[in-house]
């Protein structure tokens, strides 16, 4: 009788033991099926992200694209009568439009922000320039033209006239034979107060092969 007590017993024990197990290889697995799951999600997330970047970053390179296809023929045509670069022009479209997207360009046509006098031709408008060191912002009468060609040809007779306290102000600008080194003398020539100017057009006629519209 006492022996079939403790066999009863050490079955029970047996049973709650098991159980015991069981339930703990189900709470193991409940906790691991939730943290994978949780990864998983994360994981797919950040693709998603990675995707929805990449396809933004694509888009505007398209638009970046389209802009400098419809500009780059116009600026081959009027610098090869002006000693320039066209991939020099187009990187500072690119560079001092926001690539055609800026108010300037976009109400104006002012690729360059040229400034102008005449009311008549002019308008007043806010923007950023590089002072005693710092970015400010200033308001400031820009030159309204009729299309992107007349503001390209403006562009190029500036450099062929130089201004007018100086006719030969752009000299290293005119000499330069390479983009590389159009790029520093515009900074040098005084044209550009950004001090990084030179190096950010090389980094854009580098990115878009605009040197192909020099040949």
């Amino acid at each position: 009788m006492v022996k079939k007590r403790r066999g009863k017993k050490q079955s029970n024990w047996l049973i709650i033991i098991e159980t015991f197990v069981i339930l703990f290889v189900l709470i193991i697995a409940f906790v691991s099926f939730r943290y994978y799951r949780r990864q998983a999600i994360e994981t797919e997330k950040i693709r998603q992200q990675q995707i929805a970047r990449e396809a933004a970053r694509q888009k505007i390179i398209k638009q970046h694209k389209a802009f400098i296809n419809e500009i780059g023929p116009v600026a081959q045509e009027v610098d090869k009568s002006y000693e320039l670069l066209p991939s020099i022009t187009i990187a500072q479209a690119c560079l001092e439009s926001n690539y055609g997207k800026s108010s300037l360009s976009q109400k104006y046509n002012n690729l360059f922000g040229v400034k102008g006098s005449n009311p008549n031709t002019s308008a007043i408008l806010t923007t950023k320039e590089f002072e005693k060191g710092k970015w400010v912002l200033v308001k400031a009468r820009f030159q309204i033209y009729d299309s992107y060609e007349a503001s390209i040809r403006a562009h190029a007779r500036l450099f062929q006239r130089g201004t007018s306290w100086n006719k030969n102000q752009y000299q290293h600008v005119l000499a330069a034979k390479d983009y590389q080194t159009q790029a520093h003398a515009l900074v040098k020539d005084g044209y550009a107060t950004d001090p990084n100017y030179a190096d950010k057009l090389i980094k854009i006629i580098q990115q878009y092969q605009l040197d192909r519209f020099d040949k």
